[in-house]
Protein backbone atom coordinates (compact mmCIF):
# COMPACT_ATOMS: atom_id res chain seq x y z
CA UNK A 1 0.00 0.00 0.00
CA UNK A 2 1.38 3.47 -0.86
CA UNK A 3 2.67 5.76 1.87
CA UNK A 4 1.99 9.51 1.86
CA UNK A 5 3.91 12.32 3.50
CA UNK A 6 1.74 15.07 4.89
CA UNK A 7 1.91 18.39 6.69
CA UNK A 8 -1.03 20.08 8.38
CA UNK A 9 -2.48 21.42 11.60
CA UNK A 10 -3.95 19.50 14.52
CA UNK A 11 -7.03 20.42 16.58
CA UNK A 12 -5.06 23.02 18.57
CA UNK A 13 -3.79 24.69 15.39
CA UNK A 14 -0.19 23.52 15.84
CA UNK A 15 1.72 22.41 12.78
CA UNK A 16 2.29 18.69 12.40
CA UNK A 17 3.88 16.42 9.82
CA UNK A 18 4.47 12.74 9.21
CA UNK A 19 3.62 9.78 6.98
CA UNK A 20 0.45 7.75 6.58
CA UNK A 21 -0.46 4.58 4.71
CA UNK A 22 -3.54 4.69 2.47
CA UNK A 23 -4.90 3.35 -0.79
CA UNK A 24 -5.07 6.76 -2.48
CA UNK A 25 -4.54 10.45 -1.94
CA UNK A 26 -8.23 10.99 -1.05
CA UNK A 27 -8.14 8.07 1.38
CA UNK A 28 -5.07 9.57 3.07
CA UNK A 29 -6.84 12.92 3.44
CA UNK A 30 -9.88 11.16 4.91
CA UNK A 31 -7.77 9.34 7.48
CA UNK A 32 -6.12 12.60 8.51
CA UNK A 33 -9.49 14.32 9.03
CA UNK A 34 -10.58 11.37 11.19
CA UNK A 35 -7.42 11.86 13.27
CA UNK A 36 -8.23 15.54 13.76
CA UNK A 37 -5.55 16.79 11.38
CA UNK A 38 -6.35 19.37 8.71
CA UNK A 39 -3.97 18.54 5.84
CA UNK A 40 -2.16 21.37 4.09
CA UNK A 41 0.02 19.25 1.83
CA UNK A 42 -0.08 15.52 1.00
CA UNK A 43 2.42 13.82 -1.30
CA UNK A 44 2.99 10.19 -2.14
CA UNK A 45 6.38 9.03 -0.94
CA UNK A 46 8.57 8.26 -3.92
CA UNK A 47 9.41 4.62 -4.42
CA UNK A 48 13.02 3.99 -3.60
CA UNK A 49 15.20 3.21 -6.55
CA UNK A 50 17.10 -0.03 -6.95
CA UNK A 51 20.23 0.09 -4.78
CA UNK A 52 23.27 1.38 -6.63
CA UNK A 53 26.51 -0.54 -6.97
CA UNK A 54 28.07 1.62 -4.23
CA UNK A 55 25.27 0.71 -1.85
CA UNK A 56 25.44 -3.00 -2.68
CA UNK A 57 29.16 -2.89 -1.92
CA UNK A 58 28.48 -1.12 1.39
CA UNK A 59 30.27 2.09 0.37
CA UNK A 60 27.25 4.27 1.21
CA UNK A 61 26.91 2.96 4.76
CA UNK A 62 26.66 5.85 7.24
CA UNK A 63 30.02 6.58 8.82
CA UNK A 64 30.95 8.12 12.15
CA UNK A 65 30.61 11.67 10.78
CA UNK A 66 27.00 11.00 9.70
CA UNK A 67 26.10 9.71 13.17
CA UNK A 68 27.85 12.67 14.85
CA UNK A 69 25.90 15.10 12.67
CA UNK A 70 22.65 13.26 13.42
CA UNK A 71 23.27 13.46 17.18
CA UNK A 72 24.14 17.15 16.98
CA UNK A 73 21.04 17.97 14.91
CA UNK A 74 18.79 15.94 17.19
CA UNK A 75 20.15 17.83 20.20
CA UNK A 76 19.37 21.14 18.51
CA UNK A 77 15.85 20.07 17.48
CA UNK A 78 14.86 18.53 20.82
CA UNK A 79 16.27 21.50 22.71
CA UNK A 80 14.16 23.83 20.53
CA UNK A 81 11.04 21.78 21.32
CA UNK A 82 10.45 20.54 17.76
CA UNK A 83 8.18 17.46 17.75
CA UNK A 84 10.18 14.29 17.29
CA UNK A 85 8.59 13.00 14.07
CA UNK A 86 8.66 16.41 12.43
CA UNK A 87 12.31 16.89 13.34
CA UNK A 88 13.28 13.45 12.06
CA UNK A 89 11.42 14.10 8.80
CA UNK A 90 13.41 17.30 8.25
CA UNK A 91 16.65 15.45 8.98
CA UNK A 92 15.75 12.69 6.51
CA UNK A 93 15.04 15.28 3.84
CA UNK A 94 18.28 17.18 4.41
CA UNK A 95 20.81 14.37 4.91
CA UNK A 96 23.17 13.69 2.01
CA UNK A 97 23.66 10.00 2.74
CA UNK A 98 20.85 7.99 1.09
CA UNK A 99 21.22 5.03 3.47
CA UNK A 100 21.05 7.36 6.48
CA UNK A 101 17.91 8.97 5.03
CA UNK A 102 16.26 5.56 4.59
CA UNK A 103 17.25 4.63 8.14
CA UNK A 104 15.64 7.79 9.53
CA UNK A 105 12.46 7.18 7.50
CA UNK A 106 12.29 3.66 8.95
CA UNK A 107 12.69 5.12 12.45
CA UNK A 108 9.83 7.53 11.70
CA UNK A 109 7.62 4.63 10.60
CA UNK A 110 8.40 2.78 13.84
CA UNK A 111 7.58 5.86 15.93
CA UNK A 112 4.25 6.29 14.13
CA UNK A 113 3.43 2.66 14.85
CA UNK A 114 3.92 3.30 18.58
CA UNK A 115 7.48 2.16 19.11
CA UNK A 116 9.75 4.23 21.41
CA UNK A 117 12.72 6.09 19.90
CA UNK A 118 15.40 3.91 21.54
CA UNK A 119 13.67 0.76 20.29
CA UNK A 120 13.43 2.18 16.77
CA UNK A 121 17.13 3.11 16.77
CA UNK A 122 18.09 -0.32 18.14
CA UNK A 123 16.73 -1.94 14.97
CA UNK A 124 19.67 -0.41 13.07
CA UNK A 125 22.81 -1.67 14.90
CA UNK A 126 25.00 -0.98 11.86
CA UNK A 127 24.27 2.75 12.28
CA UNK A 128 23.49 3.28 15.97
CA UNK A 129 25.75 1.55 18.49
CA UNK A 130 24.44 -0.10 21.68
CA UNK A 131 25.94 2.80 23.65
CA UNK A 132 24.01 5.31 21.49
CA UNK A 133 20.76 3.41 22.02
CA UNK A 134 21.28 3.00 25.77
CA UNK A 135 21.88 6.72 26.33
CA UNK A 136 18.79 7.60 24.27
CA UNK A 137 16.72 5.10 26.28
CA UNK A 138 17.82 6.71 29.55
CA UNK A 139 17.05 10.16 28.14
CA UNK A 140 13.56 9.07 27.12
CA UNK A 141 12.76 7.55 30.49
CA UNK A 142 14.09 10.57 32.41
CA UNK A 143 12.60 13.23 30.13
CA UNK A 144 16.06 14.62 29.26
CA UNK A 145 16.35 13.52 25.65
CA UNK A 146 18.14 16.68 24.53
CA UNK A 147 20.82 16.18 27.20
CA UNK A 148 21.30 12.58 26.04
CA UNK A 149 21.91 13.66 22.44
CA UNK A 150 24.33 16.35 23.64
CA UNK A 151 26.36 13.79 25.62
CA UNK A 152 26.36 11.39 22.67
CA UNK A 153 27.58 14.15 20.36
CA UNK A 154 30.38 15.10 22.73
CA UNK A 155 31.44 11.48 23.20
CA UNK A 156 31.44 10.70 19.47
CA UNK A 157 33.53 13.79 18.72
CA UNK A 158 36.18 12.79 21.27
CA UNK A 159 36.06 9.15 20.14
CA UNK A 160 36.53 10.22 16.52
CA UNK A 161 39.63 12.20 17.49
CA UNK A 162 41.07 9.28 19.50
CA UNK A 163 40.44 6.73 16.74
CA UNK A 164 41.98 9.05 14.17
CA UNK A 165 45.12 9.37 16.29
CA UNK A 166 45.40 5.60 16.64
CA UNK A 167 44.97 5.13 12.89
CA UNK A 168 47.65 7.74 12.32
CA UNK A 169 49.96 5.83 14.64
CA UNK A 170 49.48 2.61 12.65
CA UNK A 171 49.38 4.13 9.16
CA UNK A 172 52.98 5.38 8.94
CA UNK A 173 54.80 2.11 9.78
CA UNK A 174 52.30 0.11 7.71
CA UNK A 175 52.98 2.25 4.62
CA UNK A 176 56.74 1.94 5.10
CA UNK A 177 56.59 -1.85 5.49
CA UNK A 178 54.39 -2.20 2.39
CA UNK A 179 56.75 0.06 0.41
CA UNK A 180 59.77 -2.04 1.44
CA UNK A 181 57.97 -5.26 0.47
CA UNK A 182 57.05 -3.77 -2.92
CA UNK A 183 60.67 -2.69 -3.46
CA UNK A 184 61.93 -6.21 -2.72
CA UNK A 185 59.36 -7.68 -5.13
CA UNK A 186 60.45 -5.32 -7.92
CA UNK A 187 64.15 -6.00 -7.32
CA UNK A 188 63.65 -9.75 -7.27
CA UNK A 189 61.39 -9.83 -10.33
CA UNK A 190 63.04 -7.31 -12.67
CA UNK A 191 66.47 -6.13 -11.45
CA UNK A 192 68.24 -9.25 -10.16
CA UNK A 193 67.45 -11.31 -13.33
CA UNK A 194 69.36 -8.71 -15.41
CA UNK A 195 72.47 -9.16 -13.27
CA UNK A 196 71.99 -12.94 -13.38
CA UNK A 197 72.20 -12.90 -17.20
CA UNK A 198 75.36 -10.79 -17.03
CA UNK A 199 77.02 -13.26 -14.63
CA UNK A 200 75.91 -16.17 -16.81
CA UNK A 201 77.52 -14.61 -19.89
CA UNK A 202 80.87 -14.39 -18.15
CA UNK A 203 80.63 -17.91 -16.73
CA UNK A 204 81.76 -16.45 -13.42
CA UNK A 205 81.95 -18.55 -10.30
CA UNK A 206 79.40 -16.97 -8.01
CA UNK A 207 79.60 -16.80 -4.22
CA UNK A 208 76.93 -18.53 -2.15
CA UNK A 209 74.96 -15.32 -1.28
CA UNK A 210 74.66 -14.51 -4.99
CA UNK A 211 73.51 -18.02 -5.85
CA UNK A 212 70.83 -17.85 -3.18
CA UNK A 213 69.73 -14.38 -4.36
CA UNK A 214 69.51 -15.50 -8.02
CA UNK A 215 67.58 -18.65 -7.05
CA UNK A 216 65.06 -16.62 -5.04
CA UNK A 217 64.79 -14.08 -7.86
CA UNK A 218 64.14 -16.86 -10.37
CA UNK A 219 61.37 -18.19 -8.19
CA UNK A 220 59.82 -14.71 -7.96
CA UNK A 221 60.08 -14.14 -11.73
CA UNK A 222 58.55 -17.53 -12.56
CA UNK A 223 55.88 -17.84 -9.90
CA UNK A 224 55.01 -14.18 -9.23
CA UNK A 225 51.35 -14.94 -9.98
CA UNK A 226 51.34 -17.73 -7.40
CA UNK A 227 52.93 -15.43 -4.81
CA UNK A 228 50.34 -12.73 -5.54
CA UNK A 229 47.51 -15.27 -5.29
CA UNK A 230 48.95 -16.58 -2.03
CA UNK A 231 49.07 -13.05 -0.60
CA UNK A 232 45.42 -12.42 -1.58
CA UNK A 233 44.30 -15.76 -0.11
CA UNK A 234 46.28 -15.11 3.06
CA UNK A 235 44.68 -11.66 3.44
CA UNK A 236 41.19 -13.12 2.88
CA UNK A 237 41.90 -15.96 5.31
CA UNK A 238 43.19 -13.54 7.93
CA UNK A 239 40.11 -11.36 7.53
CA UNK A 240 37.81 -14.35 7.94
CA UNK A 241 39.79 -15.61 10.94
CA UNK A 242 39.86 -12.20 12.63
CA UNK A 243 36.07 -12.00 12.34
CA UNK A 244 35.52 -15.31 14.11
CA UNK A 245 35.07 -15.23 17.87
CA UNK A 246 38.30 -17.07 18.65
CA UNK A 247 40.30 -15.20 16.00
CA UNK A 248 39.02 -11.79 17.12
CA UNK A 249 40.06 -12.52 20.71
CA UNK A 250 43.50 -13.72 19.65
CA UNK A 251 44.12 -10.82 17.24
CA UNK A 252 42.86 -8.27 19.74
CA UNK A 253 45.37 -9.59 22.29
CA UNK A 254 48.27 -9.71 19.80
CA UNK A 255 47.60 -6.13 18.66
CA UNK A 256 48.38 -4.86 22.13
CA UNK A 257 51.76 -6.67 22.12
CA UNK A 258 53.11 -5.19 18.87
CA UNK A 259 56.42 -3.43 19.67
CA UNK A 260 56.08 0.35 20.07
CA UNK A 261 52.63 0.54 18.44
CA UNK A 262 50.98 -1.94 20.80
CA UNK A 263 51.47 0.34 23.81
CA UNK A 264 49.85 3.23 21.93
CA UNK A 265 46.92 1.01 20.92
CA UNK A 266 46.48 -0.13 24.53
CA UNK A 267 46.35 3.40 25.91
CA UNK A 268 44.01 4.48 23.13
CA UNK A 269 41.72 1.54 23.92
CA UNK A 270 41.79 2.35 27.65
CA UNK A 271 40.93 5.95 26.82
CA UNK A 272 37.87 4.79 24.86
CA UNK A 273 36.89 2.46 27.71
CA UNK A 274 37.15 5.23 30.29
CA UNK A 275 35.35 7.80 28.09
CA UNK A 276 32.46 5.44 27.32
CA UNK A 277 32.11 4.35 30.97
CA UNK A 278 32.17 7.97 32.12
CA UNK A 279 29.41 8.98 29.72
CA UNK A 280 27.29 5.94 30.60
CA UNK A 281 27.59 6.75 34.32
CA UNK A 282 26.86 10.44 33.83
CA UNK A 283 23.78 9.60 31.77
CA UNK A 284 22.40 7.29 34.44
CA UNK A 285 22.91 3.95 32.67
CA UNK A 286 23.00 1.10 35.25
CA UNK A 287 26.52 -0.25 35.75
CA UNK A 288 25.75 -3.74 34.38
CA UNK A 289 24.11 -2.39 31.23
CA UNK A 290 26.85 0.24 31.02
CA UNK A 291 29.60 -2.40 30.93
CA UNK A 292 27.74 -4.19 28.14
CA UNK A 293 27.66 -1.10 25.94
CA UNK A 294 31.22 -0.12 26.91
CA UNK A 295 32.42 -3.56 25.76
CA UNK A 296 30.91 -2.85 22.35
CA UNK A 297 32.55 0.59 22.23
CA UNK A 298 36.20 -0.29 22.93
CA UNK A 299 36.75 -1.78 19.42
CA UNK A 300 39.07 -4.53 20.68
CA UNK A 301 37.64 -8.02 21.16
CA UNK A 302 40.15 -8.97 23.85
CA UNK A 303 39.50 -5.89 25.99
CA UNK A 304 35.75 -6.26 25.36
CA UNK A 305 35.97 -9.85 26.61
CA UNK A 306 37.68 -8.64 29.80
CA UNK A 307 35.02 -5.95 30.31
CA UNK A 308 32.29 -8.58 30.07
CA UNK A 309 34.19 -10.69 32.62
CA UNK A 310 34.11 -7.64 34.90
CA UNK A 311 30.34 -7.54 34.46
CA UNK A 312 30.07 -11.16 35.57
CA UNK A 313 32.18 -10.37 38.65
CA UNK A 314 29.92 -7.46 39.59
CA UNK A 315 26.87 -9.71 39.20
CA UNK A 316 28.49 -11.96 41.83
CA UNK A 317 28.74 -8.96 44.18
CA UNK A 318 32.40 -8.02 43.69
CA UNK A 319 33.65 -4.44 43.55
CA UNK A 320 34.31 -2.80 40.16
CA UNK A 321 37.97 -2.09 40.94
CA UNK A 322 38.54 -5.68 42.09
CA UNK A 323 37.13 -7.17 38.90
CA UNK A 324 39.22 -4.71 36.85
CA UNK A 325 42.36 -5.75 38.73
CA UNK A 326 41.70 -9.42 38.06
CA UNK A 327 41.06 -8.78 34.34
CA UNK A 328 44.79 -8.28 33.79
CA UNK A 329 44.41 -5.75 30.97
CA UNK A 330 43.99 -2.47 32.87
CA UNK A 331 46.92 -0.38 34.07
CA UNK A 332 47.40 0.38 37.80
CA UNK A 333 46.25 3.94 37.16
CA UNK A 334 42.87 2.81 35.83
CA UNK A 335 42.39 0.40 38.74
CA UNK A 336 43.36 3.03 41.31
CA UNK A 337 41.00 5.64 39.85
CA UNK A 338 38.15 3.11 39.79
CA UNK A 339 38.80 2.34 43.45
CA UNK A 340 38.79 6.04 44.37
CA UNK A 341 35.62 6.56 42.35
CA UNK A 342 33.88 3.74 44.21
CA UNK A 343 34.90 5.15 47.58
CA UNK A 344 33.78 8.69 46.75
CA UNK A 345 30.78 7.79 44.59
CA UNK A 346 32.24 9.71 41.62
CA UNK A 347 33.21 6.96 39.20
CA UNK A 348 32.22 9.11 36.21
CA UNK A 349 34.61 11.92 37.17
CA UNK A 350 37.51 9.58 37.98
CA UNK A 351 37.32 7.60 34.72
CA UNK A 352 36.90 10.83 32.76
CA UNK A 353 40.24 12.00 34.17
CA UNK A 354 41.74 8.67 33.08
CA UNK A 355 40.35 9.20 29.57
CA UNK A 356 41.78 12.71 29.32
CA UNK A 357 45.18 11.55 30.61
CA UNK A 358 45.50 8.70 28.10
CA UNK A 359 44.17 10.82 25.23
CA UNK A 360 46.93 13.35 25.88
CA UNK A 361 49.52 10.56 26.03
CA UNK A 362 48.31 9.03 22.76
CA UNK A 363 48.41 12.44 21.06
CA UNK A 364 51.98 13.00 22.27
CA UNK A 365 53.16 9.52 21.21
CA UNK A 366 51.62 9.86 17.76
CA UNK A 367 53.42 13.16 17.23
CA UNK A 368 56.70 11.50 18.21
CA UNK A 369 56.07 8.17 16.51
CA UNK A 370 58.52 8.86 13.69
CA UNK A 371 61.32 9.23 16.26
CA UNK A 372 60.44 5.82 17.74
CA UNK A 373 60.05 4.06 14.38
CA UNK A 374 63.12 5.49 12.61
CA UNK A 375 65.69 3.17 14.32
CA UNK A 376 63.66 0.08 13.40
CA UNK A 377 63.22 1.19 9.79
CA UNK A 378 66.90 2.15 9.54
CA UNK A 379 67.95 -1.32 10.68
CA UNK A 380 65.56 -2.93 8.21
CA UNK A 381 66.88 -0.86 5.31
CA UNK A 382 70.47 -1.57 6.35
CA UNK A 383 69.82 -5.33 6.29
CA UNK A 384 68.19 -5.04 2.86
CA UNK A 385 71.11 -3.06 1.43
CA UNK A 386 73.62 -5.45 3.01
CA UNK A 387 71.96 -8.51 1.42
CA UNK A 388 71.83 -6.84 -2.00
CA UNK A 389 75.46 -5.76 -1.69
CA UNK A 390 76.59 -9.28 -0.87
CA UNK A 391 74.52 -10.83 -3.63
CA UNK A 392 75.19 -8.41 -6.49
CA UNK A 393 78.15 -6.15 -5.88
CA UNK A 394 80.60 -8.83 -4.70
CA UNK A 395 80.43 -10.71 -8.06
CA UNK A 396 80.70 -7.41 -9.92
CA UNK A 397 83.77 -6.58 -7.86
CA UNK A 398 85.27 -9.98 -8.71
CA UNK A 399 84.54 -9.50 -12.42
CA UNK A 400 86.15 -6.05 -12.31
CA UNK A 401 89.24 -7.45 -10.60
CA UNK A 402 89.48 -10.24 -13.20
CA UNK A 403 89.20 -7.74 -16.08
CA UNK A 404 91.96 -5.57 -14.61
CA UNK A 405 94.27 -8.54 -14.13
CA UNK A 406 94.01 -9.43 -17.85
CA UNK A 407 95.20 -6.00 -18.96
Amino acid sequence: MPRFEYSGRDRSGAKTAGTIEAGSLDAAAGQLFELGVTPLDIRERQQRERPSLRRRLGLDRPNRNDVILFARQMYTLTRAGVPLIRGLTRLAESTRNPVMAETIYTVIDDLESGRELAGALARHPAVFSPLFVSIVRVGESSGRLEESFYRIHQYLEVEKDTVQRIKTAVRYPAIVVVAMAAAVMILMTFVVPVFARVFERFNAELPLPTQVLIAVSGFFATYWWAILLLVVLAAAGFRQWSRSEEGALSWGRKQLKIPIIGDILLRGTLARFARALSMAQRSGVPILEGLNVVAAAVDNAWVAHKVLEMREGIERGEALSRTASRAGVFTPMVIQMLAVGEETGNIDEMVEEVAEFYEREVAYDVQNLSTLIEPVLTIGLAILVFVLALGIFLPLWDLGQAALSRQ
